[in-house]
């Protein structure tokens, strides 16, 4: 071997020591490595990022649009929203992010009589006015069938002392609930929405029972409003009603599910002692009567939440 001048031997030093410093190192990774199975360590995945939230559209009548959380009566618009109802709580969430609430206070299914006011969008012009809307959304909520039902007829015969006036008008609702015409545009209704927003789960939500009769009458300065009767008369109507939607959404062979709150508002009717729902009878005629309080439309939010579970509606 020839003789190397002293930047030749110092490079080659260099050369043979990096490559004794890289194979210690290789040993050592690999001693930890080993280390680390014995000890039943492995190496973790970087964390999944969270799924984007779902896009949510809301339809229909006085519940959705929020009645009962703000004011208490309408102004002179064709469609009244009040802000602070369940659709701006589920809103709210991280993982849901609303797009439109079309929803109006009064609204029915369809522009028909008897309880068509003409100016009020009804629900099946909500779902055309949300076309662009619908076509992306991932949720869509929806209450609607109490007012085509004749809830206000039911309200105005019962929320009285009449017995007599508020069992022929339940009676005459019920009736035509078995009729299955209502069922029938509900079950319409759905396929509408579902058509409009083909990759969305459809939450139809049902009515709570407005009274709890074990509190007795309802009385006011010593006068009775309300009697038990008429009270336990009016819950039968409401669970008519909530029937006709479980069966229409059960027909309707849409993603549609049905949501009963019943259950969640035991305990919270009207003449309850927590009620999550306004009535005022010193002023009859307020429109946000027998809807949602602010703690009525939290329930309804965390139903809806509790129920699609939205996070795994976002990773279908």
């Amino acid at each position: 071997m020839g003789h190397r001048s002293p930047k030749e031997q110092y490079e080659g030093e260099a050369s043979w020591q990096l490559i004794e410093h890289d194979a210690g190192t290789w040993l050592l990774q690999g001693g930890l490595a080993a280390l680390a199975l014995t000890l039943g360590f492995t190496a973790s995945p970087a964390a999944a990022a969270p799924p984007p939230p779902v896009t949510y559209v809301a339809l229909g009548d006085s519940y959705t649009a929020g009645t009962g959380a703000g004011a208490l009566s309408r102004p002179p618009v064709a469609c009244w929203q009040s802000p602070g109802g369940y659709v701006d709580l589920a809103d709210a969430s991280p993982k849901v992010t609303l797009v439109a609430n079309l929803a109006c206070h009064g609204a029915v299914l369809f522009p028909v009589p008897p309880f068509y006011d003409g100016v009020t969008p009804t629900v099946a012009e909500q779902i055309l006015a949300g076309q662009q809307a619908l076509a992306d959304a991932d949720l869509v909520s929806i209450t609607a069938g109490a007012v085509d039902a004749g809830s206000g007829l039911a309200l105005q015969a019962c929320a009285t002392p009449n017995t007599q006036l508020c069992a022929d008008t339940v009676t005459a609702i019920i009736q035509n609930l078995q009729t299955g015409t209502l069922q029938t545009a509900m079950a319409t209704t759905y396929q509408a929405i579902q058509m409009s927003a083909p990759d969305a789960v459809i939450a139809v939500f049902g009515y709570p029972r407005l009274f709890d009769p074990s509190q007795g009458d309802i009385v006011i300065n010593g006068i009775t409003n309300v009697p038990v009767q008429n009270q336990i008369l009016v819950n039968q109507a409401i669970d008519a009603l909530n029937a006709t939607i479980a069966a229409a959404v059960e027909s309707s062979g849409t993603n549609a599910v049905f949501i009963d709150v019943t259950k969640r508002f035991l305990g919270h009717a009207v003449n309850s002692d927590n009620p999550w729902i306004v009535l005022d009878l010193t002023q009859p005629l307020l429109d946000a009567n027998f809807h949602p309080n602010d703690a009525g439309h939290q329930a309804y939010a965390s139903v809806l939440l509790s129920t699609i579970k939205p996070s795994q509606l976002a990773r279908r």
